[in-house]
Parts: C-alpha cells; sequence; structure tokens
C-alpha cells in the first residue's frame, strides 16, 4: 500500500475542468512535481487537502484511507501537512502565537524543536508574522505544519520570492527532514529546487500527468528543460 496513492483525479472550478485524469503514487522518498504557472499544480495541493470550493472526483488514498469528501481538518489529522504558497501568515499573530496554535499536545514536534530548526524564528518569536522577512515567513510556515506531527508534507512553491541562499538553506533543511523519515512532496517550477529537493520529478501540464522522468535526466537535458517548462536550469 503506497502512502499516498492519486487515482484518476478530475477537478473542476465551476465550468473550467483544471485536473484531468491525474494519478500517481509516492511512498517515503521524495516526490517533486514541476511545471509551469497555470498548469493545475495549486489545485492538485488543494484538492489533496480537500480545500474547497471545487468539485472533485476520482480518488486521492492517504495510508489506504479515501480522503475525497472528508474535512480538510480531517486531512490534516490524518497525517498531512501544508505549507501553501504564500504562507498565509496572520498579521495578528507574533511567531510564537503561529505555532503554538498549531502545536499538539502529543507528538514528536514542539515549539522549541521548531526553534531548534529554524533558530531565526527563535530571535523573532515576539515579531508578528507579516514584520518577517520572506525567508523568515516560509521558515514559519515550515515550522506551523511540521507541529501536526505530518507523515507527508506537501509544499506549494516554497522557493517563491526567496534569495538563493535562504532557498540553499531550506534546501538543506527538506533534506534533513526526509532523512530522518518524513515524506515530502514539493510543487515548484523553480528546476533547481525540485532538482535537488528529489530525485524523481512528475511533470504537470495542462492539469495532467505529462511524464515522469528522474532529476539526474532533467539537469543533463536542456531540451526537456525547454519542452516541460519552458527555460534551463539556473
Amino acid at each position: 500500500m503506497s502512502l499516498l496513492e492519486v487515482s484518476g483525479l478530475d477537478v473542476h472550478y465551476g465550468p473550467a475542468h483544471v485536473l484531468q485524469g491525474v494519478s500517481f503514487e509516492m511512498d517515503d522518498q521524495p516526490v517533486a512535481l514541476i511545471g509551469r504557472n497555470g498548469m493545475g499544480k495549486t489545485t492538485l495541493c488543494n484538492a489533496i487537502m480537500q480545500m474547497r470550493p471545487a468539485r472533485v472526483s476520482g480518488s486521492i488514498r492517504f495510508q489506504g484511507r479515501e480522503l475525497v469528501g472528508s474535512a480538510s481538518y480531517k486531512v490534516a489529522g490524518a497525517g498531512i501537512g501544508y505549507v501553501p504558497q504564500g504562507r498565509r501568515l496572520f498579521a495578528s499573530l507574533t511567531v510564537d502565537e503561529h505555532l503554538r496554535m498549531a502545536a499538539r499536545r502529543r507528538g514528536a514536534w514542539t515549539v522549541e524543536r521548531v526553534y531548534e530548526l529554524f533558530p531565526r524564528l527563535g530571535e523573532r518569536r515576539g515579531n508578528g508574522g507579516t514584520q518577517l522577512s520572506g525567508g523568515e515567513q516560509q521558515m514559519l510556515a515550515i515550522g506551523r505544519a511540521l507541529l501536526t506531527n505530518p507523515k507527508l508534507l506537501i509544499m506549494d512553491e516554497p522557493s517563491e520570492g526567496l534569495a538563493p541562499t535562504v532557498i540553499e538553506m531550506l534546501i538543506e533543511t527538506f533534506r534533513k527532514l526526509a532523512a530522518d523519515g518524513l515524506a515530502i512532496l514539493v510543487v515548484e517550477q523553480n528546476l533547481a529546487m525540485a532538482t535537488a529537493m528529489a530525485e524523481r520529478q512528475l511533470v504537470m501540464v495542462a492539469g495532467r500527468i505529462f511524464a515522469e522522468t528522474t532529476a539526474a535526466q532533467l539537469v543533463a537535458d536542456p531540451d526537456l528543460q525547454r519542452r516541460y517548462l519552458g527555460v534551463e536550469r539556473g
């Protein structure tokens, strides 16, 4: 049984047929889903998390449990953590309040462990979420998701708007998390980050999984890069 199994997934927003027959499986090894803007990557994230008002049909099974039709909080409770595109922090809450709001009574991840993972957050714990730099905001969004003690972490465009040095730090952090046994699905259009994060690469084009390849193949083949993303690896 796969950790996550998506089968024949169709998603509509009104008359718009955004995802069309999406199917893939993943276990504990990191997976990157790459594609240009507007290809349906965020819609897939929202569908897995059952964030409505999209109309969803098909199957999304997590550890054998069907998620389609579940409430979003039950999906999170089943063990999927989500770092959304844009971070979605609260201006009225401090760093510490963001984390303590998400913390569970039991589990390996605690607020103090998040501060150990991201010492900069510990230094800024009294600051409001929107008073942070882009990199600090992303650390906070990741820490908040980790405090749900997930078995699978889904991250939508984690490199968006970040400086290269911050991206390198996040890549190292994600590698440590994966080495500790956390399954990661990273959704990216930044090919450099996607290929650094995962060897297995799923390519989304126009709402479909167009191809499956490897990081090594993409890095070595500029023609594939142009074909799938319209850009070359930076």
